[in-house]
Parts: structure tokens; C-alpha cells; sequence
């Protein structure tokens, strides 16, 4: 007997498991059942399972029946004059959903030409074997695997227009691309997931060459003038929020901390208060820089317990306001509200010119991501005879070992669409040919395989080798050399080890790791490596007799060992505070850790 399992429930068993299967699928193909089940086979496990539950992905399938398509040309037809709906295929039995268990029984043809007698299904179109975001990568049966998922993945992360309401909007790390463009080379699902109306990158001018090593690896070389006109310039958002929370008989007050506010020290100079109005927050289109305080905040003491809370009033109070951090940029749009508690809230929304820059970066819709790694003027940059200058320049080197052949095709295809001005289907499977795609780019008066004569803008002279050059659709990714860079002299340092502090929000240090510290010993570098490693250095005073921490009594000039006592011979060793806070902790655990001191003349 065969065991059933209802959403994951046993409910019963059988004697013939094929059989119940075929006979639940004919139930649901004629409306005997919902149309939202799913039943599975599982040989190997000699279970059924059947499945109604939420949250399946399901996706539909044209039925097949003796190796003959159930959706028939008159049923096209009748559909194409709206005579028959989608619902009705359904409910006619010629289109089912299949989820991922039921899939496994399932032997689906791509197109009608390869239908023989073992199949179940067709799909409704070839694309439908790739999910929403690798469909609109062109040419992706002409990429390898991994590129194509690189790609999916690097769609999402494209500035363009994320929402048509972002004015209306407080969103944290977002930007708006201030001219974005449809590609020139697009595939059918553009249309169905209304790609028009939210573009994430621009046409662009590519050519396929060396750079003189600065577009080595996965660096690309832009164009400086066309980032001067307004290639991929954008726009960054960042919102920051203060609410005036309430405490037992106390509250916060928004207001610009003074003395006569009770406040003592504030928590930068005055000058970073100069934006602040009277009721002690920034006004709009304000001109910020870094540690700007943008709303004044006055909190009463913190820690008071007992007895002092009769003297609160005596207690300096604490300046709380909110700064900007390392940002330089203007004041959006400053909204006053109330919290859910009924407490005063204020957002602020800070807007940032984004010029692309070096480290900004790129990537196309074949997952070649690169950083820009240098700008050049346009008159240093190679040009076509008819004066025509490139945007990027690309790395030959990184075609061959990820063949992303696509990428090269979409070159040429976006040089067809923009000289003869229109859009080129890049569907795969089904989208133009490579070969339709050299001959219309030679009547067009270009040389089939896109390649060209470029000049040296430097010297003038002419490239003694053709250069492939045409247009391809960029994206400029949400990845930011300003949002990620880093550096520090002195800062803030952790309570227990005195080291600095961990991360780019906190000021943190650049941990120096075994393979960095190898770098600086190969170097030879002795010095900048003792530098970098001296972050807790400190000066300990040091028992001579029992090798343990001691301390010097300054005032009697004594040495205070903890088993020798008073005048105990103290030397002082210089050594990573990390280490001694090591031998506390091994004292804490009754161990004696000696230090064996030895002098040298």
C-alpha cells in the first residue's frame, strides 16, 4: 500500500499509486476539483503527495495529449479576437499550473517541433525556463550559466526611478538616476513588467579595447566629458529621524542647546549649530557638511538614581541632537509629525549630487561588473573617422574565460537599433539572429563584424588594429565609492582592549591580518609594521623579582608588586595592552603568569 499525504498530513493509502495520480489529474482538468491542487508521485519513497497549501509557486503549462498540443490554432485564434479569456483555458483543460512537486513528474517540450508521444506538457513560450529578471538580460542562451545568474541578480541592484512617489517617500540608501533610458536591445518581457515606465541604466558607447592598463581586470575606462553632461549622474537620499521621547516625569525637548537650556557641553562646536531656526531644527535646502547637527535635542541627566533625583534640577543636562555624519550635501525636505505615542517627531531627508567617480560601480546585463578606473578627457580618448568618441572603454580580457558571447552580440544588435532607429528583440531563443543582425549592419554601411578604425586621440595616429565598437545598455549599481570608503589616524578606542574601534559607522581601524603583516615583512617595511601593530601599546610597570604587573606608587616613587609588596624593583616593559589583559585574566583563573625578564647590556 501506497501512504497519501494530504498537505503534509497522512490521510489514508492505495493499492494502484498511478492510477489515483492519473485520475486526481483528470478530476482537476475537468473542474471536478479545485484547479489549485497539485498531486506528486514519489517512487522511490512510495508516497503521494497532494497539495492545496499557500504559498506554492505555480507556473502554467499548455497540456499535451498523444503528442498533440490541446491549444489548437482555432483556440489562438478565439483567443487573439478576445473570445476566449485566460480563466477559460483554464477551466477548458487546455492550461494547468504545475508546482515544483508535480514538475518532477512532468516531461515538458520547449516548442511544438520537438513534441513526440512522452510528453505531458509545452511551455506558452521558450523564456518561460528563466525567471522575470534573467528575461531581461538579451541574448542569454549565449552566456554561460553563472553569467546569466550574475546578471539576474545585478538587474536589482541598478539605479534608475525605484517609485514614481519617492518625493512622497522617507527611504533609506536609495537613489534616482536623472536620465534614465529604455534600451535600445530589449526582450518581450519588457513590456510585461512595464520596463518603461522605470529604466535602470543608459545606452552607451562601448569599444572593446586596452586602456593602458587602466581597465585592467575588472576596471572600465569613462569617458569624462560624457560624465560632465550627465552620463549616469544621480541623486542619493539618506533620512535621518528624532523623536522627543518621554521618561518618568521628564521629557526630551527639540530646541537648540544652550546654557540656559542646563547644558554644560555640547557635542561639537558651535559653528556645526549655525544651521539650527529657533524651534532648533534645519530648514530646507540648508547647506550641510560634515557633523552639521541638523536637529537640536536637550535630554534630561541620565543615570539618576535615589536621593539625586530631588536634585535633578541641579544636574547638567544632556545635548542629544542629531548630526549628519561624514555626508556634505543639501537639507530635501524636513517633515514634522507625531509618533505613535503621541510624541514629537522630526525626519529629515539629506539629497547628494552623485557624479560617477573612480570606484563608482557598472555593470551590463551579461554580469560584467566592473569599477571605473579612470576618467579620461574625450580629446585623450580614441575616436572613429566620423568623429565618433566612445563612453567606456572595456577590457578585451574579461570575454574569454566567462563567455559572455551575448555581451559581444548585444554590441552589435544595439549598433544596428541605434543607426537604423529602433528597438531590437534580444529574446532568447526566439530573438533576432546573429547573422540577420552582420548583414543588416553591413546595408547600413559598417563592417559586419562591428568592428572599426579608431585614431589615438592623443597623438592623432591611427590604431594599427580595428576595434570593436558599438552600443550596449550599462547599469550604474547602487554600490558607491563614497558610501564605502574609509580611513582613519586617530579615533575612539574599545573600553576593554583599548583598541579601536570595530567598523566604518564607529570610526573603526583597518585590521591588519597575517597575509598584510607578510606583505610588509616581504617589503621589508620593519618600522611601518611595528607602527601598525602598536594600536595598545603600553608602558607597563613590571615586577622584577616575581615577573608579575606591578604598579608605581608615583607620589613615594615606590614599586607596588601584589606577592612582593612595597618596594618591590619595578621595570617598565612596553608591551599590547591586549596581552595584559591576557594575564589578568589568567590570574582570574589562579594561573601565574610569570613574565621572565631578561637584561641586556
Amino acid at each position: 500500500m501506497t501512504e497519501v499525504f494530504f498537505n503534509g498530513v497522512i490521510i489514508g493509502s492505495v493499492k494502484e499509486p498511478q492510477e489515483f495520480v492519473n485520475n486526481l489529474v483528470k478530476l482537476r482538468r475537468s473542474n471536478g476539483i479545485t484547479n489549485s491542487l497539485n498531486v506528486h508521485y514519489d517512487s522511490k519513497a512510495d508516497s503521494i503527495e497532494v497539495l492545496t497549501e499557500a504559498g506554492r509557486t505555480r507556473r502554467p503549462l499548455i497540456i499535451v495529449e498523444n503528442g498533440k498540443s490541446k491549444l489548437t490554432d482555432e483556440i489562438v485564434e478565439k483567443v487573439k479576437t478576445k473570445m476566449i479569456r485566460w480563466n477559460d483555458l483554464v477551466k477548458m483543460g487546455i492550461i494547468e499550473y504545475l508546482d515544483a512537486e508535480e514538475e518532477e513528474t512532468a516531461y515538458i517540450a520547449l516548442d511544438e517541433e520537438s513534441l513526440n508521444a512522452k510528453h505531458t506538457h509545452l511551455e506558452i513560450i521558450k523564456a518561460a525556463i528563466l525567471g522575470s529578471q534573467a528575461n531581461l538580460a538579451p541574448f542569454p542562451d549565449h552566456n554561460a550559466t553563472g553569467r546569466v545568474m550574475l546578471a539576474a541578480k545585478m538587474i536589482t541592484q541598478g539605479l534608475g526611478i525605484y517609485t514614481t512617489n519617492y518625493n512622497l517617500r522617507i527611504d533609506s540608501d536609495v537613489s534616482i538616476m536623472h536620465y534614465p533610458q529604455k534600451p535600445v536591445v530589449d526582450t518581450v518581457i519588457y513590456n510585461n513588467v512595464k520596463f518603461d515606465s522605470h529604466p535602470i541604466g543608459q545606452n552607451v558607447i562601448i569599444a572593446v579595447m586596452t586602456g593602458e592598463g587602466y581597465n585592467m581586470d575588472d576596471s572600465i575606462i569613462f569617458n569624462k566629458d560624457s560624465v560632465n553632461l550627465g552620463l549616469f549622474r544621480s541623486t542619493f537620499f539618506k533620512p535621518y529621524n528624532c523623536e522627543e521621547l518621554r521618561y518618568s516625569g521628564e521629557k526630551d525637548e527639540i530646541t537648540i542647546p544652550t546654557a540656559e537650556k542646563g547644558v554644560s557641553k555640547l557635542r561639537g562646536m558651535e559653528s556645526d549649530y549655525a544651521k539650527l531656526e529657533e524651534d532648533g531644527i534645519i530648514f530646507p535646502e540648508a547647506q550641510i557638511y560634515p557633523n552639521s547637527v541638523l536637529v537640536g535635542k536637550v535630554s534630561p541627566p541620565r543615570f539618576s538614581m535615589g536621593t539625586e533625583e530631588f536634585r535633578m534640577e541641579m544636574k547638567d543636562k544632556n545635548d542629544s541632537s542629531i548630526a549628519c555624519e561624514r555626508e556634505t550635501g543639501k537639507v530635501d525636505s524636513v517633515i514634522l509629525t507625531e509618533s505613535e505615542e503621541g510624541n514629537k517627531f522630526v525626519n529629515i531627508r539629506l539629497r547628494q549630487a552623485r557624479t560617477p567617480e573612480i570606484g563608482d560601480k557598472f555593470a551590463t546585463r551579461h554580469g560584467q561588473k566592473g569599477v571605473i578606473g579612470m576618467l579620461v578627457n574625450k580629446k585623450d580618448m580614441p575616436f572613429t573617422s566620423e568623429g565618433v568618441f566612445p563612453d567606456v572603454i572595456f577590457s578585451p580580457h574579461s570575454i574569454p574565460s566567462r563567455m559572455t558571447v551575448g555581451q559581444l552580440i548585444e554590441i552589435i544588435a544595439g549598433k544596428v537599433g541605434a543607426l537604423d532607429g529602433r528597438h531590437v528583440d534580444g529574446t532568447i531563443f526566439t530573438g533576432e539572429s546573429e547573422k540577420d543582425l552582420r548583414s543588416q549592419l553591413h546595408t547600413l554601411g559598417f563592417r559586419e563584424n562591428g568592428s572599426e578604425t579608431l585614431y589615438d586621440g592623443k597623438t592623432g595616429r591611427m590604431l594599427n588594429v580595428r576595434i570593436f565598437i558599438g552600443n550596449i545598455y550599462y547599469m550604474r549599481l547602487k554600490y558607491m565609492v563614497s558610501n564605502k570608503y574609509h580611513m582613519r589616524t586617530r579615533g575612539p578606542v574599545q573600553l576593554l582592549t583599548r583598541q579601536p574601534t570595530e567598523g566604518r559607522s564607529k570610526e573603526g581601524g583597518l585590521r591588519l591580518g597575517e597575509m598584510e603583516k607578510d606583505v610588509l615583512v616581504a617589503h621589508g617595511a620593519a618600522l611601518l609594521l611595528k607602527e601598525r601593530f602598536d594600536s595598545d601599546k603600553e608602558i607597563m610597570p613590571v615586577c622584577s623579582k616575581c615577573g608579575m604587573i606591578a604598579y608605581l606608587n608615583y607620589y613615594r616613587n615606590k614599586g607596588v608588586c601584589s606577592i612582593c609588596g612595597e618596594d618591590a624593583p619595578v621595570t617598565f616593559i612596553e608591551m599590547s595592552y591586549a596581552f595584559k589583559l591576557l594575564l589578568d585574566e589568567l590570574k582570574s583563573l589562579c594561573i601565574y603568569p610569570k613574565l621572565n625578564i631578561n637584561y641586556k647590556d
